[in-house]
């Protein structure tokens, strides 16, 4: 069995370190492609139309299902209602949406049944998102609608790990949000930190921490990745 080894933390300042893994589970928003002024955007509309304090959501709701946001910071409403409102607001919204410089260089050089992704978002928002940048839709694609617990819960990671049919110990993960290092680790993977939006300290978590998705390469072979994490 093929295990994903780090012997040494990866960070702004290291060297390249060339990985072995299996395969590469990404998350969506924040990872692949940028929807952060969207979520904002969204998040403040809603805590503006009903009375909530907006500051403690936007600090927190990186890598979370948003009925799990809600539960956490509007505790006195129907979180399941708010929230299927909310992400059918925000599900065609694409002003400002792209895809980070990369990911599509990065999805098309990875064979299609050694990648995946695992998002907090629902499915039509996720394939939305990915139509809109151009990137390919997966064959194994996890989303809020595939599994009852989100991020930080290892549900999405296990789920996507299982539909390519891997051992999640020979699984690299990428991942912007402690959120999604903890479910990634709960799941048994590697968890590989992209600080897209600066504070890599929130990050602190994973077993490897790089500033953007520009700085990885991979090579694909007959018995699995090779990955390259180069620093700035």
């Amino acid at each position: 069995m093929l295990r994903v080894q780090i012997q040494t933390r990866i960070t702004y300042q290291a060297t390249p370190v060339t990985l072995r893994c299996q395969a590469i589970v990404f998350d969506l928003d924040g990872v692949l492609c940028d929807s952060n002024a969207i979520a904002e955007r969204h998040w403040r509309r809603w805590a503006e139309a009903r009375g909530v304090d907006v500051g403690p959501i936007l600090a927190a709701h990186h890598g979370r299902p948003t009925v799990e946001t809600i539960r956490l910071f509007a505790p006195h409403l129907h979180a399941e209602v708010e929230a299927r409102s909310k992400e059918l607001d925000e599900a065609d919204d694409t002003e400002g949406l792209r895809a980070f410089d990369g990911a599509l260089r990065l999805l098309t050089t990875i064979p299609q049944e050694r990648w995946a992704i695992a998002t907090s978002g629902r499915h039509r928002t996720a394939t939305n998102r990915l139509r809109h940048t151009g990137l390919p839709i997966p064959p194994v694609l996890v989303t809020a609608d595939d599994v009852q617990r989100g991020k930080p819960a290892p549900d999405p990671y296990r789920q996507a790990i299982e539909g390519l049919g891997f051992d999640p110990t020979g699984c690299l993960v990428f991942e912007d949000a402690p959120a999604g290092v903890a479910s990634a680790q709960a799941a048994g993977a590697v968890a590989i930190g992209i600080a897209s939006a600066g504070h890599p300290e929130k990050l602190a978590t994973a077993q490897a921490v790089i500033a953007r998705l520009a700085d990885v390469e991979v090579v694909a072979g007959d018995d699995g990745l090779v990955v390259t994490l180069a620093g700035v």
